[in-house]
């Protein structure tokens, strides 16, 4: 069977200071987390670079669809027993430590040792609105690998569930998902214009 993988956001800070947020797939083992960022990745660099990271428990899904979109400047606040920081919206984070690394030319994997946790509000339940803004940004993130047919088809389940049972935050964060598929389309078609009036020799409209 395949490692469960659990969605998450994972903060870290360059040497400089500079905080990095993005959204991760980790894995957990025992009392400690297995994180495999891909090489290169800031994220990776950072843990490398300070032996620290914070995984932050997150349903606010705007975190998810904002990083595969370019909005990646959310609200932090000091971690308490690192050098790190956690979200101010994370509903718990914990704090991590790099005790481990196998390395690997794509994804290493990287072994953390928890070093603290805390819980800062509860759990609600589930909302089939967020489970579709984290598929519609895996999408996203995937929208150079995928044919439009592909992206069309599942954006098109997944708004059945933003349809249903969205809220203002789910309904924000579906709009950029949108909004991305609408402007790579359109780099797409510019591209493909100006090849086509290199090869003829008249200026693409």
């Amino acid at each position: 069977m395949n490692d469960v993988i659990f969605e998450t956001v994972v903060t870290t800070l360059a040497p400089d200071g500079r905080k990095h947020v993005a959204p991760m797939g980790v894995r957990y083992r025992g009392e400690h987390v297995v994180l495999m960022p891909f090489r290169p990745s800031t994220t990776f660099d950072n843990i490398i670079a300070t032996r620290c990271a914070v995984l932050n428990i997150v349903t606010d899904t705007r975190v998810f669809a904002g990083c595969v979109t370019g909005r990646r400047d959310w609200s932090t606040r000091p971690a308490e027993r690192i050098a790190g920081v956690r979200l101010d919206c994370a509903l718990s984070h914990v704090e991590l430590q790099l005790y481990d690394m196998r390395d690997d030319a794509q994804r290493p994997v990287l072994n953390m040792a928890r070093v603290h946790e805390a819980v800062h509000a509860s759990f609600i339940g589930f909302n089939r609105a967020q489970a579709a803004v984290l598929e519609g940004a895996v999408l996203i993130s995937r929208l150079h690998m995928l044919p439009p047919q592909k992206i069309d088809s599942e954006m098109a389940y997944l708004q059945i569930a933003i349809d249903k049972a969205a809220g203002p935050k789910e309904h924000e964060a579906w709009g950029w998902l949108v909004e991305a598929v609408r402007l790579h389309r359109e780099k797409a078609a510019a591209t493909t214009a100006a090849a086509a009036a290199e090869i003829t020799g008249r200026p693409s409209s």
